[in-house]
């Protein structure tokens, strides 16, 4: 789990959040870095006013150029105490007056050409980077202020910033922010690492964990997750389908444990019989008698086993219904003629109501005349001497609905849950040689296969009744 999802999930959300990171970092840097400079620049134009002034008062004749260069020096001191910045006055023409740093004043007098004389002229301030490099010996980050008197052009203001001294507060902060970041990265690791341990990669290993435990038999185990997200919806589908595996592991040993005593009760008899005759132990006057006794349980184990392939095809989708048109009233009347001699042994009363001599049905044939054979013999099986039977059919909708009622002993409660359960006997003292336990579920997964059902209920006035349905033929 740690290799595989667990790390998949942390490289993605580290790449989206250093990602996020980096974004939002890159933009505070920018929209710090033109923050700054746009106060820079506010700080520039104000600067400019008081070096705006003593230019005027230099070309009005007021003051010499050697007090011009005082003032400005002054003003450069005392406006930019933080970051220094060279002072310079021009002429219209470009033409140096005075500087307030003395390593220019080589340049007083000279021409410094401006490619951006023409937007000065106009009153415009211009900025520019690295244009001047050259002349100052250095990068610089230059404004030019027009000067005007009286509405006219009469020079210009050149404020000079070395770059790396307006680089050098911007890069604190970008370090700040890039740290901050780096920092955040790291948190935010450990903070997914913790939550994706707790809340997805524990539920997720404890349910593979329980997993495995099934897998070895432990039908038992059970996920203890508890959360109201998907997780744990699906440790809650999870422990529901434990659940299910667990009836059906129960439902297996069950029935692993029924066919087992089935089938070894008819051989344990037959073993006693055929052994009792070889041993010389039966008289030779009772061997047929047991013989015929070795032949029952034979029957009956060929019954129980036929009935097991039978349930087992049905079950696993293999069963091919052949269906065709059936006459369902002219089985009935058949399979009722078939039991003829128990009916009579138990001297029972059997009606068989239709309310027309044909009824046209769909499917196939032997597996419905399967349903009629159990149901009519389980209904002659459990009703008391003298009983009645009643065999019914009518036509409702597009189906035709076939009763088979007795009025023996009804169903209790507890007996009801279970009559669909393979092996189950109502009574097991009557049953054992009897029944093999599978008639109903096979009737039931007959019917099922041609996409109807079957119900039981035990009717008000006594007895009980089974209902079935099948299609009618159009």
């Amino acid at each position: 789990m740690k290799n595989g999802l667990f790390s998949k999930m942390i490289a993605a959300f580290t790449i989206i959040i250093s990602l996020s990171f980096v974004i939002t970092s890159a933009f505070l840097s920018f929209w710090f870095q033109n923050y700054y400079l746009s106060q820079r620049r506010s700080q520039i134009v104000t600067e400019a006013q008081f070096v705006r002034n003593a230019a005027i008062q230099y070309f009005a004749g007021n003051i010499s150029q050697d007090r011009l260069n005082d003032t400005l020096e002054t003003l450069a001191e005392y406006l930019n105490p933080d970051i220094k910045a060279d002072m310079f006055i021009m002429d219209g023409y470009g033409y140096v007056y005075a500087t307030s740093n003395s390593e220019y004043y080589k340049l007083i007098g000279k021409q410094i050409v401006s490619k951006d004389i023409r937007d000065v002229r106009n009153g415009k301030m211009v900025e520019n980077t690295d244009v001047y490099n050259k002349i100052f010996g250095k990068a610089v980050h230059t404004y030019e202020i027009p000067i005007t008197y009286n509405g006219t052009f009469e020079g210009s203001i050149m404020i000079n910033t070395s770059v790396n001294d307006i680089r050098h507060p911007l890069r604190r902060v970008y370090i700040i922010i890039w740290i901050s970041a780096i920092f955040a990265i790291i948190a935010a690791c450990f903070v997914i690492y913790y939550f994706s341990q707790k809340i997805i990669i524990k539920p997720l290993w404890e349910i593979n964990s329980v997993a495995r435990k099934i897998a070895k038999g432990e039908v038992d185990k059970r996920v203890d997750v508890k959360s109201e997200d998907e997780i744990g919806e699906l440790a809650q589908s999870f422990n529901f389908m434990a659940d299910s595996l667990e009836k059906v592991e129960n439902n297996r040993r069950e029935f692993i444990s029924n066919v087992s005593h089935e089938i070894r009760s008819p051989i344990t008899s037959i073993k006693g019989f055929i052994g009792g005759i070889l041993d010389g132990i039966i008289p030779r006057d009772r061997e047929r008698y047991y013989l015929s006794l070795t032949y029952d349980e034979i029957n009956r184990l060929t019954r129980l086993v036929n009935d097991l392939l039978d349930l087992s095809s049905m079950e696993a989708g293999h069963l091919k219904l052949n269906i065709v048109k059936l006459n369902i009233n002219e089985m009935i009347k058949n399979t009722v003629i078939k039991f003829e001699t128990k009916i009579n042994e138990k001297k029972l009363k059997v009606d068989v109501c239709f309310n027309s001599d044909d009824l046209y049905v769909l499917g196939d044939e032997d597996r419905i005349n399967q349903v009629l054979t159990n149901l009519i013999d389980n209904a002659i099986k459990y009703v008391n001497d003298d009983g009645s039977v009643r065999i019914s059919t009518k036509e409702k909708s597009n189906k035709a609905y076939i009763s088979i009622y007795n009025n023996g002993p009804q169903i209790n409660e507890e007996d009801f849950k279970h009559i669909w359960d393979r092996f189950y006997k109502s009574d097991k003292s009557r049953t054992t040689k009897m029944s093999t336990g599978l008639g109903l579920p096979i009737v039931r997964s007959i019917l099922t296969q041609h996409g109807e059902d079957i119900h039981v209920e035990n009717k008000k006035e006594g007895g009980v009744e089974f209902t079935f349905s099948l299609k009618l033929s159009t």
